[in-house]
């Protein structure tokens, strides 16, 4: 049995192009599952999303601000949100989460039917600040479909987005020749299912989480795994990734530079000298450039004049004694918290997932060099101080509004850390590391798949529901025994790949001599081009 799984991940793995179509497929298979299980509207925020995609679909980028009365985390105030023009169908969006988000026992049932009613009226959203370039990406197919399938649509564009860019994050770790399994672990746990999710829903955290794995993955294999065949192509990922990143949401570039900061500690020695000899990172350099700057421009041309009613106990110092206190609610958060951050996976899937990341970060602790522990250790207190420093600074004017999805195209960094410490320096010998492997895909498959039933429980039957829902009150079209086994299907055949045997050692030139003008000849110039 273990030899022809091993055989077939070696399959999978044969060439870049097809493990990338397979991943591909898995990821989207994946994504597209949270996309039809989730109930329209179901997710955070998302009915201001499908909103600020559909406007920008039809060519409004920006609109007339509107104050609305709202309250978030029991704060009461009035948001500054956009109103654009969009068929009145859209208009009770807003409120169709609203029976059934926070009201646990409720199944989604209770949620009102969506309208057809073309007429033309003004629509308000409170991402109409956000960059329209996510929109612009994800809105289109409203313009050919109308109603809930046109928003289903919407989902499944950016579901496609996000697996492009976690597939080509797999195809960068399969690329390593030492311990590509290990390599490939990181990814793996860096996907987790609350990053899963998000990639299903019309919202720009599943692309922000997604290329941030594409970044850290890509960026760390320039640094730690030195390759100049591969250089081109991994600088490459590295500025899709960025520029997705940074084009999303101003906090993209601090991910970004924090990403770069972590890396650079981790660069083996001469790398650096070699990359800044290639001309493709001038490229990357100046088209991220250009973005970061049209980014920053139109935030600032897009400021949040909400007002808030904060009151007066909660200052700085209470802020941030709050947050260091919802820690452990924060990596919670972006394991899998669900709904409206109101359906928590199971504590079996955190205790796996957690556990993974524990033991690889452990043993690269062990293994790495004193530079590598340090950066460990200090990306350990980044995820911790980040939340406290960002709450801290924004409590007088917007209040405790901190989720741990926020962070997560950051924190991916850990895991992606820690399990290329391991690939890069364990010993040959000593430990059984295809077995740890081999456990640990076993089981982040198996508590994704069980993330994604409690989830899909809660909303047809409520958290007080039978455990297995039979007698659904609420289904997702095809039925919820069909997308639970799809679902446990894609997640064990995603982490296949991890099976995969390591190539032979090949020689590779010291970084430092070898640049840009390497003959192209030889050997050495055989390698399939990524698809």
């Amino acid at each position: 049995m273990i030899s022809a799984l091993t055989r077939l991940a070696d399959w999978s793995a044969r060439t870049p192009k097809r493990l990338w179509a397979i991943a591909f497929a898995l990821f989207f298979t994946l994504a597209a599952s949270w996309s039809v299980a989730t109930p329209l509207g179901g997710s955070p925020d998302e009915h201001a999303h499908f909103i600020r995609a559909a406007a920008v679909a039809r060519g409004q980028i920006g609109g007339t601000e509107v104050m609305v009365p709202h309250m978030v985390a029991g704060i009461e105030g009035e948001f500054a949100e956009t109103g654009v023009r969009l068929p009145e169908w859209y208009k009770p969006l807003p409120k169709q989460h609203e029976c059934y988000a926070w009201h646990e026992d409720r199944p989604a049932s209770c949620a009102p039917a969506i309208g057809h009613s073309e007429k033309t009226v003004q629509v308000t959203t409170a991402a109409g600040r956000y960059h329209p370039a996510y929109y612009l990406v994800t809105g289109w197919p409203s313009l050919l479909v109308d109603g809930p399938k046109g928003l289903y649509l919407m989902r499944l564009v950016s579901a496609a987005l996000c697996s492009a860019l976690l597939a080509s994050a797999v195809v960068t770790a399969a690329e390593w020749r030492r311990r590509r399994s290990v390599a490939l672990l990181g990814v793996f746990t860096a996907a987790t299912p609350m990053a899963l999710y998000m990639a299903g829903m019309v919202n720009p955290s599943g692309g922000e989480i997604a290329a941030g794995i594409l970044v850290w993955t890509a960026l760390l294999s320039v640094l730690v795994s030195p390759d100049p065949r591969l250089l081109n192509r991994r600088l490459a990922r590295v500025g899709i990734g960025g520029l997705v990143l940074i084009n999303i949401r101003p906090l993209g570039l601090i991910w970004f530079s924090g990403a770069v900061f972590f890396g650079l500690l981790l660069a083996h020695r001469g790398v650096l000298r070699s990359v800044l000899r290639r001309k493709a990172l001038w490229v990357w350099t100046a088209l991220l450039g250009l973005a970061t700057a049209g980014a920053l421009l139109w935030a600032g041309a897009h400021p949040d004049n909400s007002v808030i009613n904060t009151p007066t106990s909660l200052t700085a110092k209470e802020a941030a004694r709050q947050t260091f206190g919802n820690t452990e609610t924060y990596v919670h958060q972006m394991l899998g918290y669900f709904g409206w951050l109101d359906t928590p996976a199971p504590a079996f899937t955190w205790l796996v997932w957690l556990g993974v990341i524990a033991v690889v970060t452990g043993l690269a602790l062990a293994y790495g060099r004193g530079r590598e522990a340090v950066a460990l250790v200090g990306m350990l207190v980044a995820i911790v101080v980040v939340p406290v420093a960002a709450q801290a600074s924004q409590a007088e004017q917007l209040g405790m509004v901190w989720q741990g999805r926020y962070l997560l195209p950051f924190a991916v960094g850990l895991p992606l850390m820690a399990a290329l410490i391991c690939a890069s320096r364990a010993p040959e010998q000593g430990f059984p590391w295809r077995r740890l492997v081999g456990f640990g895909v076993a089981g982040l498959a198996l508590a994704n798949a069980a993330a994604f039933f409690w989830a899909l429980r809660r909303f047809a039957v409520g958290v007080n529901g039978p455990w297995v829902p039979f007698s659904a009150h609420w289904a997702p079209p095809g039925g919820w025994v069909l997308w639970t086994a799809l679902y446990t299907a894609a997640a064990f055949a995603l982490v296949l790949p991890a099976l995969v045997r390591d190539r032979e050692p090949v020689a590779v030139e010291d970084p430092a001599r070898r640049d840009e003008d390497t003959p192209r000849t030889g050997r050495h110039s055989k390698v399939p081009a990524i698809g």
